[in-house]
Protein backbone atom coordinates (compact mmCIF):
# COMPACT_ATOMS: atom_id res chain seq x y z
CA UNK A 1 0.00 0.00 0.00
CA UNK A 2 1.36 3.42 -0.98
CA UNK A 3 2.17 5.89 1.79
CA UNK A 4 2.39 9.64 1.25
CA UNK A 5 5.62 11.17 2.56
CA UNK A 6 5.15 14.74 1.34
CA UNK A 7 2.73 16.42 -1.05
CA UNK A 8 5.02 15.39 -3.91
CA UNK A 9 6.61 12.15 -2.72
CA UNK A 10 4.93 8.80 -2.06
CA UNK A 11 6.51 5.60 -0.74
CA UNK A 12 5.56 2.77 -3.12
CA UNK A 13 7.86 0.00 -1.86
CA UNK A 14 7.43 -3.43 -0.34
CA UNK A 15 7.84 -4.50 3.29
CA UNK A 16 9.32 -7.99 3.57
CA UNK A 17 8.49 -9.40 6.99
CA UNK A 18 9.69 -12.90 6.04
CA UNK A 19 13.26 -12.11 4.98
CA UNK A 20 15.78 -13.88 7.23
CA UNK A 21 18.86 -13.99 4.97
CA UNK A 22 20.28 -11.57 2.43
CA UNK A 23 23.08 -11.74 -0.14
CA UNK A 24 22.39 -15.45 -0.44
CA UNK A 25 23.02 -16.61 3.12
CA UNK A 26 25.84 -14.18 3.87
CA UNK A 27 23.86 -11.75 6.03
CA UNK A 28 21.14 -12.56 8.56
CA UNK A 29 18.07 -10.31 8.54
CA UNK A 30 15.95 -11.60 11.39
CA UNK A 31 14.09 -8.28 11.62
CA UNK A 32 12.99 -8.53 8.00
CA UNK A 33 13.54 -5.66 5.58
CA UNK A 34 11.88 -3.35 3.10
CA UNK A 35 12.54 -2.45 -0.52
CA UNK A 36 11.86 1.26 -0.58
CA UNK A 37 10.73 2.80 -3.84
CA UNK A 38 9.61 6.39 -4.19
CA UNK A 39 7.20 8.07 -6.60
CA UNK A 40 7.90 11.78 -7.14
CA UNK A 41 5.06 13.79 -8.74
CA UNK A 42 5.64 17.36 -9.86
CA UNK A 43 4.93 18.72 -13.34
CA UNK A 44 6.86 15.62 -14.37
CA UNK A 45 6.75 12.26 -12.59
CA UNK A 46 9.77 10.18 -11.60
CA UNK A 47 10.01 6.75 -9.99
CA UNK A 48 13.09 6.22 -7.81
CA UNK A 49 14.22 2.57 -7.56
CA UNK A 50 11.98 -0.52 -7.69
CA UNK A 51 12.05 -3.70 -5.60
CA UNK A 52 13.34 -7.27 -5.44
CA UNK A 53 12.37 -9.76 -8.17
CA UNK A 54 10.17 -12.09 -6.02
CA UNK A 55 7.73 -9.19 -5.59
CA UNK A 56 7.90 -7.73 -9.10
CA UNK A 57 4.33 -8.47 -10.21
CA UNK A 58 2.94 -7.47 -6.84
CA UNK A 59 4.99 -4.27 -6.98
CA UNK A 60 3.79 -3.28 -10.45
CA UNK A 61 0.17 -4.07 -9.59
CA UNK A 62 0.39 -1.95 -6.45
CA UNK A 63 2.08 0.87 -8.35
CA UNK A 64 -0.79 0.88 -10.85
CA UNK A 65 -3.19 1.56 -7.98
CA UNK A 66 -1.22 4.70 -7.16
CA UNK A 67 -0.38 6.10 -10.59
CA UNK A 68 -1.18 5.49 -14.24
CA UNK A 69 2.12 3.98 -15.35
CA UNK A 70 1.97 5.98 -18.59
CA UNK A 71 2.27 9.13 -16.45
CA UNK A 72 5.76 8.09 -15.32
CA UNK A 73 8.23 10.25 -17.24
CA UNK A 74 11.47 8.95 -15.75
CA UNK A 75 12.79 5.95 -13.85
CA UNK A 76 15.74 6.71 -11.57
CA UNK A 77 17.93 3.75 -10.62
CA UNK A 78 20.29 4.76 -7.84
CA UNK A 79 21.77 1.25 -7.64
CA UNK A 80 21.09 -1.88 -9.64
CA UNK A 81 21.64 -4.85 -7.39
CA UNK A 82 18.67 -7.17 -7.81
CA UNK A 83 16.98 -6.15 -4.56
CA UNK A 84 16.53 -2.69 -6.14
CA UNK A 85 16.23 -3.44 -9.84
CA UNK A 86 14.48 -6.81 -9.75
CA UNK A 87 11.09 -5.38 -10.75
CA UNK A 88 12.52 -3.42 -13.69
CA UNK A 89 11.70 -6.05 -16.35
CA UNK A 90 8.06 -6.26 -15.24
CA UNK A 91 7.81 -2.47 -15.05
CA UNK A 92 9.52 -1.78 -18.37
CA UNK A 93 7.26 -4.28 -20.09
CA UNK A 94 4.49 -1.79 -19.31
CA UNK A 95 6.45 1.40 -20.17
CA UNK A 96 9.27 0.26 -22.48
CA UNK A 97 10.27 3.69 -23.81
CA UNK A 98 10.53 5.56 -20.51
CA UNK A 99 14.16 6.66 -19.94
CA UNK A 100 16.13 5.04 -17.13
CA UNK A 101 18.51 7.46 -15.42
CA UNK A 102 21.56 5.78 -13.90
CA UNK A 103 25.34 6.00 -13.85
CA UNK A 104 27.30 4.60 -16.77
CA UNK A 105 28.30 1.62 -14.64
CA UNK A 106 24.69 1.29 -13.61
CA UNK A 107 23.70 0.83 -17.23
CA UNK A 108 26.33 -1.87 -17.60
CA UNK A 109 25.01 -3.71 -14.57
CA UNK A 110 21.37 -3.50 -15.71
CA UNK A 111 22.34 -4.79 -19.14
CA UNK A 112 24.39 -7.55 -17.50
CA UNK A 113 21.45 -8.62 -15.37
CA UNK A 114 18.51 -8.33 -17.73
CA UNK A 115 20.01 -8.21 -21.25
CA UNK A 116 17.58 -5.53 -22.41
CA UNK A 117 18.22 -2.52 -24.64
CA UNK A 118 16.16 0.00 -22.71
CA UNK A 119 16.37 3.79 -23.06
CA UNK A 120 19.32 4.54 -20.76
CA UNK A 121 20.41 8.05 -19.78
CA UNK A 122 23.77 8.15 -18.02
CA UNK A 123 24.26 10.76 -15.30
CA UNK A 124 27.16 11.88 -13.15
CA UNK A 125 27.65 14.04 -10.07
CA UNK A 126 26.10 17.47 -10.49
CA UNK A 127 23.73 16.52 -13.31
CA UNK A 128 20.12 17.56 -12.70
CA UNK A 129 16.68 16.57 -13.89
CA UNK A 130 14.02 19.30 -13.88
CA UNK A 131 10.62 18.04 -12.72
CA UNK A 132 8.94 21.46 -12.59
CA UNK A 133 9.02 23.13 -9.21
CA UNK A 134 11.66 20.66 -8.02
CA UNK A 135 14.86 19.27 -9.44
CA UNK A 136 16.63 15.96 -8.91
CA UNK A 137 20.37 16.35 -8.38
CA UNK A 138 22.51 13.25 -8.93
CA UNK A 139 25.51 12.41 -6.76
CA UNK A 140 27.73 9.48 -7.69
CA UNK A 141 28.67 7.30 -4.72
CA UNK A 142 30.79 4.48 -6.20
CA UNK A 143 31.45 1.49 -3.93
CA UNK A 144 28.75 2.47 -1.45
CA UNK A 145 28.47 -0.38 -1.90
CA UNK A 146 28.61 -1.22 -5.65
CA UNK A 147 30.46 0.64 -8.43
CA UNK A 148 27.21 1.98 -9.89
CA UNK A 149 25.74 3.51 -6.73
CA UNK A 150 24.51 7.09 -6.66
CA UNK A 151 22.39 9.26 -4.37
CA UNK A 152 19.62 11.57 -5.61
CA UNK A 153 18.79 14.87 -3.90
CA UNK A 154 15.41 16.51 -4.44
CA UNK A 155 15.31 20.29 -4.19
CA UNK A 156 12.31 21.99 -2.66
CA UNK A 157 11.42 18.91 -0.60
CA UNK A 158 15.04 18.72 0.63
CA UNK A 159 15.11 14.93 0.48
CA UNK A 160 18.21 12.79 0.02
CA UNK A 161 17.36 9.46 -1.60
CA UNK A 162 20.41 7.57 -0.37
CA UNK A 163 19.77 4.02 -1.59
CA UNK A 164 21.94 1.62 0.48
CA UNK A 165 23.50 4.44 2.48
CA UNK A 166 21.97 5.04 5.93
CA UNK A 167 19.64 2.03 5.64
CA UNK A 168 18.87 -1.01 7.73
CA UNK A 169 17.33 -4.41 7.15
CA UNK A 170 14.34 -3.65 9.33
CA UNK A 171 10.68 -4.29 8.58
CA UNK A 172 8.24 -1.79 10.04
CA UNK A 173 4.80 -0.51 9.12
CA UNK A 174 5.87 2.68 10.85
CA UNK A 175 7.78 4.41 8.08
CA UNK A 176 9.84 6.88 10.12
CA UNK A 177 12.61 6.84 12.70
CA UNK A 178 10.53 8.79 15.22
CA UNK A 179 7.79 6.13 15.01
CA UNK A 180 10.01 3.03 15.28
CA UNK A 181 11.97 1.55 18.19
CA UNK A 182 15.15 3.60 17.78
CA UNK A 183 17.28 1.12 19.72
CA UNK A 184 16.31 -1.62 17.27
CA UNK A 185 16.80 0.70 14.32
CA UNK A 186 20.33 1.62 15.35
CA UNK A 187 21.19 -1.98 16.16
CA UNK A 188 20.15 -3.03 12.66
CA UNK A 189 21.79 0.05 11.12
CA UNK A 190 25.12 -0.92 12.69
CA UNK A 191 24.79 -4.54 11.59
CA UNK A 192 23.99 -3.30 8.09
CA UNK A 193 26.96 -0.92 8.05
CA UNK A 194 29.40 -3.53 9.34
CA UNK A 195 28.43 -6.30 6.96
CA UNK A 196 27.83 -4.22 3.83
CA UNK A 197 29.62 -0.87 3.98
CA UNK A 198 32.52 -1.28 6.41
CA UNK A 199 35.04 -2.38 3.72
CA UNK A 200 34.43 0.99 2.05
CA UNK A 201 34.69 3.20 5.15
CA UNK A 202 37.27 5.59 3.61
CA UNK A 203 34.85 6.18 0.72
CA UNK A 204 31.98 6.71 3.18
CA UNK A 205 34.01 9.44 4.88
CA UNK A 206 34.86 11.16 1.60
CA UNK A 207 31.27 11.00 0.32
CA UNK A 208 29.83 12.44 3.52
CA UNK A 209 32.32 15.33 3.34
CA UNK A 210 31.29 15.92 -0.27
CA UNK A 211 27.58 15.97 0.60
CA UNK A 212 28.13 18.29 3.57
CA UNK A 213 30.17 20.61 1.33
CA UNK A 214 27.12 20.99 -0.93
CA UNK A 215 25.61 22.93 1.98
CA UNK A 216 22.04 22.03 1.08
CA UNK A 217 19.21 21.53 3.58
CA UNK A 218 18.30 17.91 4.30
CA UNK A 219 14.87 17.51 5.86
CA UNK A 220 14.61 13.80 5.18
CA UNK A 221 16.89 10.89 4.27
CA UNK A 222 15.11 8.13 2.37
CA UNK A 223 17.21 4.95 2.09
CA UNK A 224 16.33 1.86 0.10
CA UNK A 225 15.94 -0.42 3.13
CA UNK A 226 14.33 0.19 6.50
CA UNK A 227 12.94 3.35 8.01
CA UNK A 228 13.12 6.92 6.71
CA UNK A 229 15.07 9.46 8.75
CA UNK A 230 12.87 12.52 9.22
CA UNK A 231 13.42 13.43 12.89
CA UNK A 232 16.89 15.04 12.93
CA UNK A 233 17.88 13.10 9.80
CA UNK A 234 21.53 14.14 10.04
CA UNK A 235 21.90 12.03 13.19
CA UNK A 236 22.53 8.94 11.06
CA UNK A 237 25.07 10.86 8.96
CA UNK A 238 26.94 11.84 12.13
CA UNK A 239 26.79 8.23 13.31
CA UNK A 240 28.20 7.03 9.97
CA UNK A 241 31.08 9.47 10.40
CA UNK A 242 31.93 7.80 13.72
CA UNK A 243 31.53 4.28 12.35
CA UNK A 244 33.74 5.06 9.36
CA UNK A 245 36.52 6.47 11.55
CA UNK A 246 38.26 3.31 12.87
CA UNK A 247 35.35 2.67 15.22
CA UNK A 248 35.74 0.76 18.47
CA UNK A 249 34.15 0.52 21.90
CA UNK A 250 35.65 -0.65 25.18
CA UNK A 251 34.96 -4.27 24.32
CA UNK A 252 36.94 -7.49 23.86
CA UNK A 253 35.32 -10.37 22.01
CA UNK A 254 36.47 -13.98 22.18
CA UNK A 255 35.48 -16.06 19.15
CA UNK A 256 36.07 -19.79 19.32
CA UNK A 257 35.03 -23.27 18.34
CA UNK A 258 35.58 -26.29 20.53
CA UNK A 259 35.53 -30.07 20.09
CA UNK A 260 35.65 -31.58 23.61
CA UNK A 261 35.27 -28.30 25.54
CA UNK A 262 38.98 -27.71 26.15
CA UNK A 263 39.10 -24.59 23.96
CA UNK A 264 35.84 -23.37 25.51
CA UNK A 265 37.33 -23.70 28.98
CA UNK A 266 40.39 -21.78 27.83
CA UNK A 267 38.14 -19.00 26.49
CA UNK A 268 36.26 -18.73 29.76
CA UNK A 269 39.45 -18.61 31.83
CA UNK A 270 41.00 -15.98 29.54
CA UNK A 271 37.79 -13.96 29.93
CA UNK A 272 38.05 -14.26 33.73
CA UNK A 273 41.57 -12.87 33.57
CA UNK A 274 40.50 -9.99 31.36
CA UNK A 275 37.71 -9.14 33.80
CA UNK A 276 40.12 -9.17 36.76
CA UNK A 277 42.51 -6.80 35.00
CA UNK A 278 39.84 -4.48 33.59
CA UNK A 279 36.44 -4.59 35.32
CA UNK A 280 35.05 -1.91 32.98
CA UNK A 281 35.64 -3.67 29.68
CA UNK A 282 32.72 -5.40 27.96
CA UNK A 283 33.56 -9.07 27.30
CA UNK A 284 31.70 -11.30 24.88
CA UNK A 285 32.27 -14.99 24.17
CA UNK A 286 30.90 -16.29 20.89
CA UNK A 287 31.02 -19.87 19.63
CA UNK A 288 31.56 -19.53 15.87
CA UNK A 289 29.80 -22.85 15.21
CA UNK A 290 26.64 -21.80 17.08
CA UNK A 291 26.35 -18.01 16.89
CA UNK A 292 25.09 -16.10 13.87
CA UNK A 293 28.06 -15.05 11.74
CA UNK A 294 26.66 -11.58 10.99
CA UNK A 295 26.25 -10.95 14.71
CA UNK A 296 29.82 -12.09 15.34
CA UNK A 297 31.21 -9.65 12.78
CA UNK A 298 29.12 -6.87 14.31
CA UNK A 299 30.67 -7.59 17.72
CA UNK A 300 34.13 -7.56 16.13
CA UNK A 301 33.29 -4.08 14.81
CA UNK A 302 32.43 -2.93 18.32
CA UNK A 303 35.59 -4.39 19.82
CA UNK A 304 38.99 -2.83 20.38
CA UNK A 305 40.48 -6.32 20.42
CA UNK A 306 39.52 -9.90 19.70
CA UNK A 307 40.81 -13.35 20.61
CA UNK A 308 40.19 -16.21 18.20
CA UNK A 309 40.45 -19.80 19.39
CA UNK A 310 40.27 -23.28 17.94
CA UNK A 311 41.42 -26.78 18.72
CA UNK A 312 43.88 -28.19 16.23
CA UNK A 313 41.91 -30.49 13.90
CA UNK A 314 43.59 -32.41 11.07
CA UNK A 315 46.67 -30.20 11.43
CA UNK A 316 44.58 -27.06 11.08
CA UNK A 317 41.72 -25.17 12.70
CA UNK A 318 37.98 -25.74 12.94
CA UNK A 319 35.82 -25.24 9.84
CA UNK A 320 33.72 -22.55 11.55
CA UNK A 321 36.83 -20.55 12.43
CA UNK A 322 37.98 -20.68 8.82
CA UNK A 323 34.62 -19.30 7.71
CA UNK A 324 34.43 -16.47 10.24
CA UNK A 325 38.04 -15.50 9.61
CA UNK A 326 37.30 -15.18 5.89
CA UNK A 327 34.34 -12.93 6.67
CA UNK A 328 36.47 -10.85 9.04
CA UNK A 329 39.23 -10.52 6.45
CA UNK A 330 36.82 -9.31 3.79
CA UNK A 331 35.22 -6.69 6.04
CA UNK A 332 38.57 -4.90 6.48
CA UNK A 333 38.35 -3.95 10.14
CA UNK A 334 40.75 -1.24 11.25
CA UNK A 335 42.39 -0.11 14.48
CA UNK A 336 41.95 -3.41 16.32
CA UNK A 337 44.27 -5.78 18.16
CA UNK A 338 44.13 -9.55 18.33
CA UNK A 339 45.67 -12.84 19.38
CA UNK A 340 44.91 -16.55 19.05
CA UNK A 341 44.44 -19.43 21.47
CA UNK A 342 43.55 -23.09 21.36
CA UNK A 343 43.92 -26.62 22.64
CA UNK A 344 45.57 -29.54 20.88
CA UNK A 345 46.42 -33.19 21.28
CA UNK A 346 49.60 -33.84 19.31
CA UNK A 347 50.47 -31.40 16.48
CA UNK A 348 49.09 -28.04 17.64
CA UNK A 349 49.30 -25.88 14.47
CA UNK A 350 45.97 -24.03 14.86
CA UNK A 351 47.17 -21.13 17.01
CA UNK A 352 50.03 -20.26 14.66
CA UNK A 353 47.76 -20.51 11.62
CA UNK A 354 45.07 -18.31 13.17
CA UNK A 355 47.72 -15.80 14.19
CA UNK A 356 48.82 -15.55 10.57
CA UNK A 357 45.21 -15.08 9.44
CA UNK A 358 44.67 -12.31 11.98
CA UNK A 359 47.78 -10.53 10.83
CA UNK A 360 46.73 -10.92 7.21
CA UNK A 361 43.33 -9.44 8.07
CA UNK A 362 44.96 -6.26 9.34
CA UNK A 363 44.86 -6.82 13.10
CA UNK A 364 47.77 -5.69 15.28
CA UNK A 365 49.03 -8.81 17.05
CA UNK A 366 49.32 -8.56 20.82
CA UNK A 367 51.47 -11.68 21.06
CA UNK A 368 51.91 -15.15 19.56
CA UNK A 369 48.91 -16.56 21.42
CA UNK A 370 48.51 -19.36 23.95
CA UNK A 371 48.14 -23.13 23.57
CA UNK A 372 47.09 -25.87 25.94
CA UNK A 373 47.67 -29.60 25.36
CA UNK A 374 44.74 -31.92 26.01
CA UNK A 375 42.33 -30.85 28.77
CA UNK A 376 43.30 -27.81 30.86
CA UNK A 377 44.09 -28.68 34.46
CA UNK A 378 44.14 -26.17 37.31
CA UNK A 379 47.60 -24.94 36.37
CA UNK A 380 46.67 -24.49 32.72
CA UNK A 381 43.47 -22.65 33.66
CA UNK A 382 45.44 -20.27 35.85
CA UNK A 383 47.89 -19.78 32.99
CA UNK A 384 44.93 -18.79 30.80
CA UNK A 385 43.69 -16.33 33.44
CA UNK A 386 47.14 -14.79 33.61
CA UNK A 387 47.19 -14.61 29.84
CA UNK A 388 43.85 -12.77 29.94
CA UNK A 389 45.19 -10.30 32.51
CA UNK A 390 48.20 -9.55 30.36
CA UNK A 391 46.09 -9.25 27.22
CA UNK A 392 43.74 -6.77 28.91
CA UNK A 393 46.68 -4.63 30.03
CA UNK A 394 48.18 -4.72 26.54
CA UNK A 395 45.01 -3.40 24.86
CA UNK A 396 44.03 -0.76 27.42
Amino acid sequence: MAKKITDKVTWVGKIDWELVYFHGHELSTYKGSSYNSYLVRDKKTALIDTCWKPYDEEYVASLKETVDLKQIDYVIMNHNEVDHSGALPALMQEIPDVPIYCTKKGEGIIRGHYHKDWNFVNVKTGDTLDLGDSKLVFIEAPMLHWPDTMFTYMTGENILFSNDGFGQHFASEELYNDKADLHEVYSEAMKYYVNILNPYSPMVTRKIKEILAMNVPVDMICPSHGIIWRDNPMQIVETYQKWADNYQENQITLIYDTMWDSTRRMAECIAEGIREADPDVVIKLMNAAKEDKSDITTEVFRSKAILVGSPTINYGFAYSIGGIMELIRGLKFRNKKAAAFGSYGWSGEAVKQITELLQGAGFALVNEGIRCQWVPDAAHMEECRQYGRAFAEAVK
